[in-house]
């Protein structure tokens, strides 16, 4: 549905740390590091492609209620998300699990990072497919 999203935070280097361990897990590995930006997935990428994802330096952010939905390829790849945030400055939003209200096999795990910024890994696959 996305071709590029952007998330502004206020240390560059503390947020590479952390989105290089919570998007790992997600297959969407880092293509650039720039002076002021950070990128992962496939910028201008084929039909169907992961969407790409800038990391911009900000000297202001205001975290909020909007956040980010990752789509994991498994459970486990949610849990290892939460886990990776938690390891490198995150804090939970809500640990991994099935949000039913959301459908039977909403698996998600919620995270904010040390910027505020909240995240989402979720994967609809059930538990007897991985």
């Amino acid at each position: 549905m996305f071709d590029h999203l952007s998330i502004t935070v206020t240390d560059l280097d503390r947020a590479q740390r952390f989105y290089d361990a919570v998007l790992a897990p997600l297959g969407v590995p880092r293509v650039n590091r720039r002076e002021r930006a950070i990128g992962y997935g496939e910028r201008a990428g084929r039909e169907g492609a992961p969407c790409y994802i800038s990391v911009y330096l900000s000297d202001h952010v205001v975290p909020d209620n909007r956040h980010w939905c990752f789509r994991a390829p498994s459970r486990a790849a949610v849990r290892t998300f939460h886990a990776a945030a938690l390891e490198h400055g995150g804090s939970d939003d809500g640990p991994p699990g099935l949000r039913e209200r959301y459908g039977p096999d909403y698996y998600a795990a919620f995270v904010r990072d040390p910027d505020g910024n909240r995240l989402e890994a979720l994967t609809r696959r059930p538990e007897e497919q991985e």
